[in-house]
């Protein structure tokens, strides 16, 4: 797999830690140890102790972490954690509203995810987008429609949330960061809606999903790995484009550079190119 396409992202809160190994052992491409919405006020202390000490105990363990949000009282001493372990690969910038703030987050030397959960964020996500240090970026709907006033679930809803998720594509390409992740699906149980969140997130050019529950990280994987007859198409699309042929014709169609691009991204998400 190539390292710049993640797939499945799955949360572990660390209130217990030991569920991180069980989240590593799922298959996904990347375990986030959550400090933030999973953890209740009481516990932000204790949970960062509890993520510490594992850090500190399994250092071949390489892990995201979200920290608390830029106005927290956490905040900080979330940062300091991060910049401490080189087993913390990543940081999860949440509910983002400036250029600042991601800034203040890239300062620990770890690639970032701004995670766009707020109208404002929305808003100014074009100079968020362009912060140095942003691997890639990710939504989040439940937070966003609960800040527009959305009725979360409707269909009335996911038509608005689908222009913020234009927005994350849009600026994303723009700043030439990796394909960004699409929010999590809470309703955990319901594989098959999943599924469909998924095809549709693949369809919109999200790299793949926020996960929630371990049971989901296959059924991700699943959706978004190309069918059989699709990689057998974009094999022989490089094929010929690997002969010189700039433009060429298979099974009746025209195969030019947008084509070709099609082909590859294909088979990158095979794990064949």
């Amino acid at each position: 797999m190539n390292p710049s396409i993640i797939r499945s992202a799955l949360f572990v809160p660390a209130t217990r830690p030991e569920r991180i190994p069980k989240a590593i052992a799922t298959g996904a491409d990347v375990v986030i140890v959550d400090l933030e919405d999973a953890v209740a006020e009481a516990l932000k202390v204790e949970a960062r102790a509890n993520l510490d000490q594992f850090l500190r105990d399994n250092p071949t363990s390489k892990v995201f972490v979200r920290i608390n949000a830029a106005e927290h009282a956490q905040h900080a001493a979330d940062l300091e954690l991060c910049e401490l372990y080189p087993n913390v690969i990543g940081v999860l910038l949440p509910k983002v509203e400036s250029a600042a703030q991601v800034a203040r987050a890239v300062g620990t030397g770890k690639p970032v995810w701004p995670i766009v959960e707020s109208a404002l964020g929305l808003h100014r996500l074009e100079s968020i987008a362009q912060v140095p240090g942003i691997e890639r970026l990710s939504f989040g709907a439940l937070d966003l429609g609960l800040d527009l006033g959305l009725a979360n679930g409707s269909a009335a809803a996911e038509r608005m949330l689908d222009q913020a998720r234009y927005q994350v594509l849009l600026h994303s390409r723009l700043a030439d960061l990796a394909a960004p992740l699409d929010s999590v699906f809470p309703d955990f149980k319901n594989l098959d809606g999943l599924a469909q969140a998924t095809a549709d997130a693949r369809d919109m050019g999200f790299g793949g999903l926020l996960c929630i529950h371990p049971s989901q990280v296959a059924v991700v994987h699943e959706t978004l790995m190309p069918g059989a007859d699709e990689l057998e198409w974009a094999e022989r699309v490089m094929a010929g484009f690997a002969e010189g042929n700039a433009v060429f014709v298979i099974d009746g169609q025209m195969i030019d550079a947008p084509v070709i691009g099609r082909a590859r991204l294909l088979l990158q998400r095979a794990g064949r190119a």
